[in-house]
């Protein structure tokens, strides 16, 4: 039996990530998760929940680590116990949130960069063979996505029908002479150090850029989790704030359930040093007010909603991924699920626990992972 190392074990990919190579293709789990999600945003965003779910689920196939990835020693000691029994590597752990960033920049890095920097370093002297998949960003492309031209239309912005990113923001986007954000740049240095082990060693690794990344599983807050956190607050009565604007920004959003599909494509058939934009693309994707337009139908009840003329800093006014190269590789693989029925699954799963617990208030916007 194979073993799977999978860092930020408790939240939304991680777990789901757990859950599916376990269950789906009989791995052993090693999960390594230290809830610095409560310490970024609170405890609402707290992971301990999912991750207890997570070892009832699994049970005797999972195996819990509370280590920090920027701990390189402890790190390199987990890895070094199952050694070449490690046939995958899932690195979801990181600082998620452009705006925390700001707040701190250097815990950001150590976690985003250095963290990842541990997790390859381990995967390459203890078991070189493993695949190593790497849960990146859009944020890498900075603010360069404000510079295509765009089109405002009633309820959204759309880009120029006939520019070539009509069907979605390829990867030869450039990274450089942007504005990242301090998170986009611990991330594209996380980035380019996976790409450097797949193709300066062999490593078989991927670098997967997703946009909003979502599911009933996240644990939305005011900074992190666009669709789950939107969804609370249309149950909770919270505000709601949108920045900038007009609130006709546009995100594509994927299941985790879909892109850990991805992941499982890539892990059965690997290469070295790639780099996939993932996200809902054409096939789920919806502006702000269009989530609003939809939360409000779902829970038959208005939003309490304000807007605010400034925008967060790098933000993107619209980004729809292309899955091309990614399909161009495996072409099985497909968006099986749109944002209405992302936004019913959340509600579904988590709007009766939310209502009971309505109270408190707090203000949110989109954001990116």
């Amino acid at each position: 039996m194979g073993v799977a190392i999978v860092s930020g074990s408790g939240g939304l990919i991680g777990s789901e990530a757990a859950a599916f190579f376990a269950e789906t293709r009989g791995l052993e789990i090693v999960g390594i998760d230290n809830d610095m999600r409560r310490s970024f945003f609170g405890q609402e965003a707290s992971t301990a929940g999912n991750l207890a779910r997570l070892k009832k689920r699994l049970g005797k196939k999972y195996t819990h680590f509370d280590t920090d990835i920027r701990d390189r020693d402890g790190i390199a000691s987990i890895f070094g116990t199952y050694g070449r029994d490690i046939s995958l590597v899932v690195h979801t752990a990181a600082q998620p949130s452009h705006d925390w960033a700001a707040t701190d920049p250097n815990t950001d890095f150590t976690v985003n960069a250095n963290g990842t920097a541990n997790m390859l370093e381990a995967t390459w002297r203890a078991c070189p063979e493993a695949v190593f998949i790497f849960t990146s960003t859009n944020k890498v492309y900075g603010d360069t996505p404000n510079r295509l031209p765009l089109v405002e239309l009633e309820k959204r912005w759309e880009i120029d029908p006939s520019h070539s990113y009509v069907g979605g923001i390829r990867e030869d986007m450039s990274i450089d002479s942007t504005l990242h954000s301090l998170f986009g740049a611990s991330k594209v240095a996380a980035d380019v150090l996976v790409q450097e082990y797949g193709r300066y060693f062999g490593m078989r690794t991927a670098c997967f850029r997703g946009g909003c990344l979502t599911g009933p599983n996240h644990a939305g807050t005011a900074l992190h989790g666009f669709l789950a956190y939107l969804m609370k607050c249309a149950v909770t009565g919270q505000p709601y704030t949108v920045h900038g604007y007009k609130g006709k920004q546009v995100r594509d959003n994927i299941h985790s359930a879909d892109l850990i599909a991805a992941f499982d494509a890539f892990f059965s058939n690997p290469r070295s040093g790639e780099v996939y934009n993932v996200g809902g693309g054409r096939d789920s994707n919806c502006s702000m007010m269009e989530a609003i337009e939809l939360s409000e139908e779902i829970t038959g009840r208005p939003m309490s909603w304000q807007y605010s003329e400034t925008n967060r800093i790098g933000d993107h006014i619209w980004w729809i991924s292309s899955n091309e190269r990614f399909r161009s590789h495996y072409p099985a693989w497909r968006i099986r699920r749109t944002v209405p029925m992302i936004l019913r699954e959340i509600y579904e799963q988590n709007g009766g626990r939310w209502d009971s617990t309505a109270g408190t208030t707090s203000a949110g916007s989109p954001a990116a992972v």
